[in-house]
């Protein structure tokens, strides 16, 4: 059940955000399906024996935004999206402290690479629904561009909020803060665009929704 998507009236969305006008051109450049498929055969893992179908997790070895510059995709998103940054000393690229304002919970949460799990990094379209939407049949090397793409793709986020998302697409899932809908709608669509990914008939009802509340 998407969280909150009954009852929304309009609301003042997070800074950044698109405007209606903006979400509902996004939403008409994207196809539908009626409902997710399930091909089989997603393995995240890269381990001995796994399918690693994404490529190893935060990677810089790819040719998307970001790629190839010496630091890892998850330190490129903390360093990007944190307040008051603090790096490892001797080391411009590991992100060991900040402050994050959260775009799913809008809460401001600390970030300590001690308690790294409190501040993830999600794939805003998730890589597993990408697999059944239409990664499966791409080349590894674009799957790997998807699974990194810190313009597209990638946000850091409450961890709780993002581990409780997990796979989950619009038509099940919404950011707790209402504020947030516009800007995580936005997010979604942008990366469906840019990848050539459908949304599902109940993604689109829910993206929809979403839309005719932001000013």
């Amino acid at each position: 059940m998407v969280l909150g998507c009954e009852s929304l009236g309009q609301v003042t969305p997070a800074p950044g955000s698109p405007t209606r006008i903006q979400l509902e051109r996004l939403l008409a450049s994207v196809r539908s399906v009626p409902a997710r498929s399930r091909p089989g055969g997603y393995e995240r893992g890269c381990g001995s024996g796994q399918g690693c179908v994404f490529g190893p997790a935060w990677t810089d070895d790819h040719d998307g935004p970001g790629g190839h510059d010496g630091c890892d995709s998850r330190n490129t998103v903390l360093a990007r999206q944190l307040a008051r940054v603090s790096f490892r000393p001797g080391n411009g690229c590991v992100v060991v402290s900040g402050s994050l304002n959260d775009p799913y919970t809008g809460q401001r949460i600390a970030f300590d690479r001690a308690d790294a799990k409190a501040v993830q990094i999600d794939h805003v379209y998730p890589l597993a629904a990408a697999w059944d939407l239409g990664a499966s049949g791409w080349p590894l090397p674009l799957r790997v561009r998807f699974a990194n793409d810190v313009d597209y793709n990638l946000l850091a986020v409450d961890g709780k909020a993002n581990e409780d998302k997990g796979d989950r697409t619009p038509g099940d899932w919404l950011p707790p803060a209402r504020a947030n809908h516009c800007f995580y709608a936005g997010k979604y669509l942008m990366a469906a665009n840019r990848y050539g990914l459908p949304v599902t008939t109940a993604d689109r009802d829910a993206l929809g929704r979403v839309a005719r509340a932001c000013p």
